[in-house]
C-alpha cells in the first residue's frame, strides 16, 4: 500500500475511534440523550473528518516531500476513514438502549484500535502487545477523562 494511503487510513481510523468515543462518552455522561449522542457522532463524521483531512493535507504540504497526487491521496484517505469509522458508531446508538450502545461502542472502538495496532507493530517488526497496550491505554484514558468531563458539565447544568 502506498505511504499516502497508509498515512490517511491509519490517521483517520485512529482519530475516528478516539474522537468519536470521547465525544460519545462525554455527551452520554452529561446528557443521557440518544439524540444528542447521535448528533455528536454525525457532527464528528462530517466536520471533524473534514478538519482532520485538511490537517493532513497541510501537514503533507508543509513536508514538501512528495507529489501533489500523494498529498491528495492522504487527504481523501483521511476523510474517508474518519467518516466511515465515525459512522459505524451510529449503528449501536440507533438500535440498542443508549447505555448498552455506549458499552458496545467502546468495545468496537477498542477492537478497531487493537487490529490497527497489531498491523502497525507487525509492519515495524516489534512485539504487538507493546503497541496494542500503549494505544489502548491512551484510548481508555480519553474515555475516562471525557466521561468525567461529561459528569462535571452535568453537575454544572444541574446547579443552575
Amino acid at each position: 500500500m502506498k505511504a499516502s494511503w497508509k498515512t490517511g487510513l491509519s490517521f483517520g481510523l485512529t482519530s475516528g475511534v478516539i474522537t468519536t468515543l470521547g465525544l460519545m462518552v462525554g455527551l452520554h455522561a452529561g446528557t443521557h440523550s440518544r439524540a444528542v449522542v447521535l448528533g455528536g457522532i454525525l457532527t464528528i463524521a462530517v466536520a471533524d473528518a473534514l478538519s482532520d483531512s485538511m490537517g493532513i493535507h497541510l501537514a503533507e504540504e508543509s513536508r514538501n516531500s512528495g507529489p501533489a497526487g500523494d498529498i491528495w491521496e492522504a487527504t481523501l484517505a483521511t476523510f474517508a476513514a474518519k467518516f466511515v469509522i465515525a459512522g459505524t458508531f451510529v449503528v449501536p446508538v440507533a438500535v440498542r438502549p443508549l447505555d448498552q450502545a455506549i458499552v458496545i461502542s467502546v468495545v468496537w472502538g477498542l477492537l478497531l484500535l487493537t487490529a490497527l495496532s497489531f498491523f502497525v507493530a507487525r509492519a515495524q517488526a516489534i512485539p504487538p502487545w507493546k503497541v496494542i497496550g500503549e494505544h489502548l491505554l491512551i484510548a481508555l484514558c480519553v474515555v475516562a477523562i471525557t466521561h468525567a468531563v461529561g459528569e462535571w458539565v452535568q453537575g454544572l447544568v444541574e446547579a443552575e
